[in-house]
This record gives structure tokens, C-alpha cells and sequence, in this order.
């Protein structure tokens, strides 16, 4: 009877605790430059390397997208190509429609999962002033991951959309890791270290 008393009493102070935790506060966006990873055609049906959720994901971007040029913000969208061919015409390496740049939006076009690596992404992001960077993209375990790693590396504040990513499954010897478990161990990790994690909502929100 008395430990029942003791574990209720436990349970109660438990939910009591939960109910009064604070809720994460709202990203802060000083001088925010938002760059677009590789929503290219060849992560949707169709393409070489479809990915679980990726016109969900693509949508979401356009909103972010539409939320940045509401505002006046800069915008970068960056591009896979393979190395070997450069000037790639095939229209599966084109930008998806649902994130189109602009003619006054640049394009910084990489060889390497790394956004940084052997481009002019960091020179622009200085030329702009920028201080915070919002990333979005595909694949989130490989490319996003990849650009988010180095932009804190290198001093930028980096706030992670976590609904304008999509990844797809992965396997690893017998065992057959699902999409939503690799984005959200990918979150897990760089969460609170590597970046801030936001909803799309909350990153608009933040921008009013």
C-alpha cells in the first residue's frame, strides 16, 4: 500500500514537472541567409535517387523560400553536378519547379556532399553580411548534414528546417534503416551543437 502511495506520488510529480516544462524558444535570425541544398529532379519520382517524402519536403522549402523573398532576404540555392560533367544538360540535375530560383537568386554548383567544398558559398555568404544560416535541402543524411556541419564549423549560427528535408532508407549489412529513423538521428545529432532544429512555421514566424 505504501509503495503504491510513493510511486503515485512520484508519477504525480513526474507529470507535474512535464507539464511545466518550457517550450523550446523560437530561433534567433541575425543578418539569416537561407541556402537550399540539391532539391534537384533526381530525388523525386522518376528520378536516379527518389527520396521518401521529397515533394512534401520540396513544399515546405517553397514556403520557407516565399517567406525569405516576402522579406527582402538573400537566398542561394545550391546544385549537384557531377564532377566529370560539369555543364550537365540532363534535366534530372535541374532545380525542381517548386523551389525555382529566380534570375537574381544564385545557383553555387558543387561536385562534393559538401556545399563549401572547392565553391564560392563561403565568399558569398560574406559578401552578404550574413551571420545566421537557414539550411533546407536533400539528403539529409549526406549533403545537409554535410553543409550544416561545416557552416558551424566555420563560425555561422545555422538553423536546421527540419520539415523542408527528406532523406530516404538506408541499409547497413542485414539491417534496413527507414527514412524517418536516418533524418531524425540526424537531427538528434547535430541538435543543440550543430544547429538549431525548426519547424518552417517557426523559422517564418521568427522572421516577423
Amino acid at each position: 500500500m505504501i509503495g503504491n502511495l510513493i510511486l503515485a506520488a512520484a508519477i504525480g510529480l513526474f507529470s507535474s514537472a512535464a507539464s511545466q516544462t518550457p517550450q523550446a524558444p523560437a530561433p534567433t535570425l541575425d543578418r539569416p541567409v537561407l541556402l537550399i541544398i540539391d532539391i534537384q529532379n533526381f530525388y523525386f519520382e522518376g528520378g536516379e535517387i527518389p527520396l521518401v517524402g521529397s515533394v512534401k519536403a520540396s513544399l515546405r522549402a517553397k514556403s520557407l523560400l516565399e517567406a525569405f523573398r516576402s522579406h527582402n532576404l538573400p537566398v542561394i540555392h545550391v546544385a549537384h553536378m557531377p564532377k566529370e560533367k560539369p555543364e550537365n544538360k540532363d534535366p534530372q540535375y535541374d532545380l525542381h519547379p517548386n523551389v525555382a530560383p529566380r534570375p537574381d537568386e544564385p545557383v553555387v554548383v558543387k561536385h562534393y556532399a559538401d556545399a563549401f567544398r572547392e565553391t564560392d558559398l563561403l565568399d558569398r555568404l560574406r559578401a552578404l553580411g550574413a551571420k545566421t544560416v537557414v539550411i533546407c535541402g536533400m539528403q539529409t543524411h549526406m549533403c545537409v548534414e554535410a553543409a550544416t556541419r561545416h557552416a558551424a564549423d566555420i563560425g555561422f549560427e545555422v538553423v536546421l528546417a527540419e520539415d523542408a528535408c527528406a532523406t530516404r532508407d538506408l541499409k547497413y549489412k542485414e539491417t534496413t534503416v527507414p527514412a524517418a529513423s536516418v533524418h531524425a538521428a540526424v537531427l538528434a545529432a547535430m541538435n543543440g551543437t550543430y544547429a538549431k532544429i525548426a519547424t518552417v512555421a517557426e523559422i517564418a514566424a521568427a522572421l516577423n
